[in-house]
């Protein structure tokens, strides 16, 4: 092999590999949706759950560790052996964006985070738009 071909296939072999990492790197991005984030990624699945409280307060919880159950009066509740965590606000099951709710993104371990609302963005809020009040452990 020639070097000129042997440097033609090596610079082919970068280019392919640079242009995968890419391609992974756009899939992997989290969308911010305000009160939650959500993964773009058709195949990402987030291995923790990160729960914001205004004051500061943050909570971790393994995505393999709870059941998720939904009651319209009640919000959505994270079942634990030894706890309930529960996440109350407005249009919890409604989409965010098209395709897009917040408990169904959660049963599917496609939400990263998600936070309380300020008390601005409690006030400024439109209809239909997903809003956390409260999150509750």
């Amino acid at each position: 092999m020639t070097d000129i071909k042997l440097l033609d296939k090596f610079m082919h072999r970068i280019h392919a590999e640079s242009a995968n990492e890419n391609n992974a790197e756009s899939e992997s991005e989290i969308d911010d949706l305000g009160v939650f984030g959500f993964l773009r990624g058709s195949r990402e699945r987030a291995t923790m759950l990160e729960l914001r409280k205004r004051d500061g307060h943050v909570l971790a919880v393994g995505y393999g560790m709870f059941e998720v159950e939904f009651n319209p009066s009640e919000g959505i509740a994270l079942h634990f052996a030894d706890r309930k965590i529960t996440i109350k606000g407005c249009n919890l099951n409604a989409e965010a964006k098209p395709n897009i709710k917040l408990f169904e993104a959660i049963c599917r371990h496609r939400v990263p985070w998600l936070r309380e609302a300020s008390e601005p963005e409690r006030l400024s809020a439109c209809d239909g738009e997903t809003l956390i009040e409260a999150i509750e452990w």
